[in-house]
């Protein structure tokens, strides 16, 4: 029993990416482990069933999924590898017909969001309060989902809608803004403008002033499996790290080019940091971020 308990397969839950792929299709091995990669599409649900019912081994997670998951005591470890980022300047729209609103001009209106617990949402409101003075809770947030810890209760500053995308939202004249991901801006987003006028420099100058670049997607380990397969889960770190090193080349200069790494580096400790005190600003966790508490579980991975 004990024997089979260790050559158990992993299950690693990971989105489809040039610095995934080389593992999911076997080109790059993992030496020492056995593991398979189940799909998720679209990839959100695969989050959800991890911190409600720890699904899989290991898990591609969003940034407030993983601080939400921690403060609710769920047992999920930090990985050090970003899989997804890029700056959230441009993630804050309006319909290209409609007033001509600036950010600062969003205290006391309605501004729609995925989930208040969604990434960008992070990254938008805290670039909103720094630059702006707009706090999280001078706006209504007009959600379409719920967030992915069942344990987390939204503030009063969110409201739900039944409309279907955020999109909907603001078609139909409910907000006056909306935050919306990467993939949704060239999806459902189609045709709608940033508040932000040069919203590119401005998120290069947020990255310059804080010597990171906000990740969206992480990696996490279930608590128990750290602990009984720590082999297993460095061979799979170790395989990852090869595969984002190898395709450097398919990414360019841009920031969401530079997010993916993997590692612990000052400019990942500066993002939790920075993500850390975002996430107490919006209520979206009730204590401060340990980051160094963080580092010190997986600091083996880089030895």
């Amino acid at each position: 029993m004990h024997q089979r308990h260790h050559t158990a397969p992993l299950t690693v839950l990971l989105g489809d990416y040039p610095h995934t792929r080389p593992l999911k299709d076997g080109s790059v091995p993992v030496d020492g482990a056995d593991c398979h990669y189940p799909e998720s599409t679209p990839l959100p649900p695969a989050f959800a069933r991890m911190v409600r019912y720890l699904a899989y081994d290991i898990c591609e997670m969003p940034m407030v999924t993983y601080l939400q998951a921690k403060d609710a005591g769920i047992p999920v470890t930090l990985l050090p590898a970003v899989m997804v980022g890029s700056t959230h300047h441009r993630s804050l729209t309006r319909l290209p017909e409609g007033p001509q609103i600036a950010p600062g001009d969003l205290a006391g209106r309605r501004v729609g969001v995925r989930s208040y617990g969604q990434t960008t949402g992070l990254w938008v409101r805290g670039w909103l309060q720094e630059e702006y003075g707009v706090k999280s809770g001078d706006v209504t947030w007009v959600t379409t989902e719920d967030v992915h810890v069942a344990q987390y209760v939204n503030p009063p500053c969110v409201e739900r809608s039944q409309a279907e995308r955020v999109a909907d939202l603001l078609h139909s004249h409910d907000v006056s803004a909306a935050v919306l991901g990467p993939k949704a801006i060239g999806g459902q987003g189609a045709g709608l403008v940033p508040l932000v006028a040069d919203a590119e420099s401005a998120g290069l100058a947020w990255t310059k002033r804080h010597a990171t670049i906000p990740a969206n997607h992480l990696l996490v380990v279930r608590d128990d499996v750290l602990r009984t397969r720590p082999d297993a889960v460095l061979a799979f770190y170790r395989a990852l790290k090869q595969t984002i090193a190898d395709t450097a080349g398919e990414r360019d200069d841009s920031p969401a080019g530079r997010a993916v790494a993997a590692g612990w580096s000052t400019s990942l400790t500066a993002c939790l940091e920075i993500a850390g005190r975002y996430a107490v600003e919006q209520s979206l966790v009730t204590k401060p971020v340990d980051v160094a508490a963080i580092e010190q579980q997986t600091a083996f991975l880089d030895k």
